[in-house]
């Protein structure tokens, strides 16, 4: 129960982030109305310092027979378009509602995909819809930087309405860096990353990345006409956002071309970037498919797929939600996330990495210092180095052996050295293997994995420039530390408005602009990895440099046994 109560807390912050006091609507502004061409629509937004367009369709609502399909292009004219008021998120898939799951959260599970909780939560099939927040006076001929959001939550849970552009957009006015700023919804859990043989051979692998990249596609049509440059979008994630945003450099082999331009020219990945995973029909999926199947009663029928498109809704949310999810035993080995089906997403991401199939664009990566605090709550019956041994190859790694993995933990030794959070001397052991699953889970998944992808990408790509940074400024927090997603607060949100939160706007706001962090507003210098693998670590007052070798026998094992790694 204390674990629940914890994660509760955290849930409550990236699921409710407070959004930041918006900009005073100027006196009677009057409203903007943007008309674009591609589909043929008249926007009103809502007036104020910071215009918002709220709720903007870009792709047909998936709903009916587009169920479980790629995204369709809107074509047919779609007239006048109230955008003031935030669009539905995508189905959610918040706890699983496996009854033999390890932590008793399968009714809450069950509560939560009640029809009535799907409204409070204001959830519909039909959600790719996006918002764009510019300054106040923008005109066509502005011709502004654009930074397109994508949002975290484990592939599982999230939506765009959760992060208001307002503050970034007024930020970036006030360094004289005025931005456009957009965030896009995309269909998350089994809706949008549904694995099995059945749904690779029917084409419709990775539909939530296929939303994004829908997204784009749609900014590189229309953005002009709400002031913004086509030729100059930055895109930008958090956690599955970050893990997306390499996933679009590496889409297609690295093409990330639209109508013969680049969809993007910069990247930022907070949380995330290559996650090696095995393809869509590997007997993981498949297990995950056929459990979908058998939940929804469709297990009798010859098509399997296109009984779950004709399941009633709440049939199918339950069915999708009956794996193992994120908030549970099996933590980040997750039920859906992308994965290879040959063409979208051809190869592995780590292959895509080692072979220089992404796209060559400058890019900004960096972690928070204790990543893997918060998915290692759940699993306090592991106490032992051997029933941790035997978790890690039994949930995420199949294809290694228990000698490799014993190597794997052999590199963390003591927890007082070695465990997260980080320089805390063991004092915040909440179970026996706690700090060391917490530092085992942030290094594979996010951490370490990160050096990994900076150093193949400086091979592969030399002349491309990147910076890395390490937050540590939540240190002394207990259990958690600089836990996975206290940037939302921090960078996105800028709470509390502290040295951190300033730098990283000023960081940021500079890169979207000159595609190099240290030019435009003023701000201590930032070298580039490639000068002496340094990272900036922030924290709440200050910023210093950090020499990006820590933990260098786990980085080698890393190196050595990538392929080893995919879940």
């Amino acid at each position: 129960m204390k674990v629940l109560i914890v994660f509760s807390s955290i849930l409550s912050l990236s699921l409710a982030a407070p959004a930041e006091i918006p900009v005073r609507p100027r006196a009677r502004a009057a409203t903007p109305i943007v008309t674009i061409a591609s589909p043929q629509a008249t926007i009103v937004g809502v007036a104020g310092g910071v215009e918002s367009f709220l709720g903007v369709p870009f792709a047909k609502p998936p709903v009916g027979q587009l169920r479980l399909r790629p995204p369709q292009v809107l074509t047919a004219p779609l007239g006048m378009i109230q955008a003031k008021a935030n669009p539905k998120a995508c189905p959610q898939f918040v706890f699983s509602t496996e009854v033999n799951d390890a932590i008793p959260t399968s009714a809450l599970g069950q509560i939560l995909n009640t029809p009535i909780f799907q409204q409070v939560l204001n959830v519909n099939e039909d959600c790719l819809y996006l918002n764009v927040y510019r300054p106040a006076g923008t005109t066509p001929s502005s011709k502004l930087p654009v930074l397109f959001w994508i949002f975290g939550g484990g592939f599982e849970i999230g939506w765009n309405g959760m992060y208001d552009g307002t503050g970034w957009v007024s930020s970036s006015v006030t360094r004289g860096q005025p931005t456009i700023m957009v965030t896009v919804n995309y269909r998350v859990g089994g809706f949008g990353f549904l694995p099995g043989a059945e749904v690779l051979a029917d084409g419709s692998a990775n539909l939530g990345l296929l939303d994004q990249r829908l997204g784009l596609q749609w900014v590189a049509d229309n953005i002009a006409a709400f002031g913004g440059d086509p030729t100059k979008v930055t895109i930008w994630g958090e956690s599955a956002g970050a893990i997306s945003v390499f996933d679009q450099m590496a889409l297609y082999d690295g093409d990330h071309t639209y109508k013969g331009k680049p969809l993007f020219r910069g990247a930022i990945m907070n949380s995330g970037s290559v996650v090696p995973a095995d393809p869509v029909d590997c007997p993981k999926g498949q297990k995950v498919y056929d459990t979908v199947v058998k939940t929804a009663g469709c297990s009798s029928v010859n098509d399997t797929l296109a009984c779950l498109r004709a399941a009633p809704y709440s049939v199918l949310l339950n069915a999708m939600n009956s794996v193992p999810g994120l908030l549970s035993y099996s933590s980040v080995a997750l039920s859906y996330l992308p994965r290879p089906d040959g063409v979208v997403l051809t190869q592995s991401p780590d292959a895509l990495a080692l072979a220089g199939k992404f796209a060559k664009v400058p890019f900004i990566i960096g972690d928070q210092e204790d990543e893997g605090t918060i998915f290692a709550l759940f699993q306090s019956t592991i106490t032992t180095i051997p029933q941790l041994v035997s978790y890690i190859q039994s949930y995420f790694f199949h294809g290694a052996t228990t000698s490799q993995i014993q190597a794997l933990v052999a590199t963390y030794p003591d927890v007082i050295l070695d465990g997260s959070p980080f320089r805390t001397l063991g004092l915040n052991n909440w179970y026996p293997q706690f700090m060391r699953l917490a530092a085992i889970l942030g290094d594979l998944t996010f951490t370490l994995t990160r050096r990994v992808f900076l150093d193949i990408a400086n091979s592969v790509h030399p002349t491309v420039p990147s910076w890395s940074y390490l937050s540590s400024y939540n240190y002394g927090t207990p259990v958690l530390g600089t836990f996975h997603g206290s940037d939302i607060l921090q960078v996105f949100f800028g709470l509390p408005p502290n040295y951190a939160s300033s730098a990283f706007r000023s960081y940021y706001t500079n890169f979207v602009y000159n595609l190099d962090p240290n030019v435009g507003t003023s701000v201590a210098n930032w070298p580039r990895w490639s000068t002496g693998k340094k990272l900036l670590n922030m924290l709440p007052l200050s910023s210093g440099l950090i020499g990006d070798d820590f933990r260098s026998d786990t980085f080698s094992w890393i190196q050595q046994n990538i392929g080893l790694l995919r879940i």
